[in-house]
């Protein structure tokens, strides 16, 4: 048994497919399936049920690759705890991002990223918090980027960035206020999006005030939902990072909400929680330090950055 097999029979229980796992390990399709039936033989146990349709492991199979799963990840930390050691910062960084998140922070980050750290093999995914935390406790990915309160039992939250949002008005929405406090707007003429704009804990609780009015809908991204404004009155709330975006005739239907009743959302960074590539998780927020607007990373990680 090897190293090898065990990410092989891995690649077969995600991909479930043995096309696309041969693929994924740069092997031929026909040495997949060759070294599979070898490792079957060797432990004297089928790991797969496999017909021309659907590949699945058998209970026994599960158990296998879950140990797999486990043994690949303690082979992972020694070469990690090496590279620490030697202060060396190379190999692989897979991270990934939250929809809603990634439109802001992706296209400077990656251009920064590659720059100072080009021997490190960077890999984005784009994906929703429940589907982070999967890719996270199976060790898929090396860290993800999301919104914040979305730890939960063996993943662990470190606060990145506080973005403040704005209101966005309609051309004809007759609001001359330059600064708005919740009682200035109507829930009836809101815009939504479901995951960008649940401010639990705001005075803007949009997510709360779903039920009121006739015209509150979901849409699928920010830019959406400005267009609809544009088109249909009303308003919404956009992320402060949204603001470049705007052209400058949108500009001026940007409002402030009024210092007593801030509305904002924070960014979490999310790791296993016996993750030790100290250094490497660094260089995540360092590459953040060289381009995020002043004032929205947090203290810690301006001075201290992330410590494991």
């Amino acid at each position: 048994m090897t190293l090898q097999q065990l990410r092989y029979i891995v690649a077969i229980d995600r991909f479930r497919n043995f096309a696309r796992a041969a693929d994924a390990c740069d092997i031929s399709q026909p040495t997949l399936s060759a070294m599979l039936i070898k490792l079957e033989e060797e432990l004297d146990v089928r790991i797969f049920e496999r017909t021309n349709k659907s590949v699945k492991p058998t209970t026994e199979g599960e158990k296998i690759i879950l140990q797999a799963q486990k043994a690949l990840m303690e082979a992972g930390r020694i070469t990690e705890i090496v590279n620490e050691g030697k202060g060396t910062i190379s190999g692989s960084l897979t991270l990934s991002v939250g929809p809603t998140i990634a439109p802001y922070l992706l296209p400077k980050f990656i251009k920064h990223y590659r720059t100072a750290y080009p021997s490190v093999s960077l890999s984005i995914l784009e994906m929703k918090a429940n589907f982070m935390h999967e890719a996270l406790l199976r060790g898929e990915i090396d860290a993800g980027i999301a919104i914040c309160d979305n730890a939960q039992k063996g993943i662990l939250e470190v606060p990145l960035y506080t973005e403040k949002f704005y209101v966005y008005l309609s051309e004809g929405c007759g609001l001359p206020h330059q600064v708005l406090r919740p009682d200035n707007l109507d829930n009836e003429n809101m815009w939504i999006m479901k995951e960008a704009q649940c401010l639990r804990d705001s005075a803007f609780s949009f997510c709360k005030a779903r039920t009121k009015g006739q015209y509150i809908y979901e849409a699928g991204s920010i830019e959406t939902l400005i267009r609809i404004v544009d088109e249909n009155g009303g308003y919404t709330i956009i992320p402060e990072m949204h603001l470049p975006f705007l052209t400058e005739a949108q500009r001026s239907n940007v409002r402030e909400i009024d210092g007593n009743h801030v509305s904002e959302r924070r960014i979490s960074l999310y790791i296993k929680d016996d993750y030790i590539r100290e250094r490497m998780l660094n260089t995540i927020t360092d590459t953040l330090k060289a381009f995020m607007p002043k004032g929205m990373l947090t203290d810690s990680i301006i001075k201290y950055g992330i410590k494991l």
